[in-house]
């Protein structure tokens, strides 16, 4: 299911930048669902993907569940992008080079729902800028848990709740089916909806 779910960003992420799906980091072997680099430093057309396309502007890690993500995965998560930034930081070493912030990837946990206890518990936080639902935690370590239950129902959203489950997924496949049948990701996402 995960594979799945990973595949989904990647083809939706594939015509703004490089994807790397299924990349091994150092230490235990774990896998980071979807490693995200942008084409460029000001991607075009992101917007197409709305929140989604906002989290793609800059470097990312992006972690979908399925299910609600527990404390532990989401820890899992934590220890994935500091191996990324431990090996950033290795390479910059060697290289005597710093790395540009820009550079250092966010990690975004996209969870079907997330309670109040976890949220709290990771001391996550909305900030004013962003969408309800979008919950930032500690920010040197570049996080958000996305509790996508919380999202507003809006465009913007839309191919994030595509992600959720229940009454939130099926009213985004509503959506999604009521799309002109010439938008670009409309015909793929109906097919990998429907092959799951």
């Amino acid at each position: 299911m995960t594979n799945l779910l990973s595949y989904y960003l990647e083809e939706l992420l594939k015509p703004y930048g490089e994807v790397q799906g299924s990349s091994r980091v150092a230490g235990e072997v774990r896998e980071i669902d979807v490693l995200f680099s942008p084409l460029t430093k000001q991607s075009t057309n992101l917007e197409t993907l709305g929140l989604l396309g906002r989290f793609a502007a800059t470097a990312a890690i992006f972690e979908p569940f399925r299910n609600a993500a527990s404390k532990e995965e989401i820890c899992d998560c934590l220890l994935k992008l500091l191996e990324v930034r431990g090996g950033l930081q290795r390479q910059a070493n060697r290289n005597k080079t710093s790395i540009p912030e820009l550079e250092l990837p966010k990690l975004w946990i996209l969870t079907p729902t997330a309670s109040t206890t976890l949220l709290s518990g990771f001391g996550a936080t909305q900030k004013v800028d962003w969408l309800p639902g979008v919950h930032f935690i500690a920010e040197y370590l570049r996080t958000a848990i996305v509790a996508i239950h919380q999202l507003p129902r809006i465009q913007e959203t839309l191919w994030l709740r595509i992600l959720g489950r229940g009454t939130v997924q099926k009213q985004a496949i509503d959506e999604l089916e009521a799309l002109p049948s010439n938008h670009p990701f409309r015909r793929a996402t109906l097919e990998l909806l429907y092959n799951l």
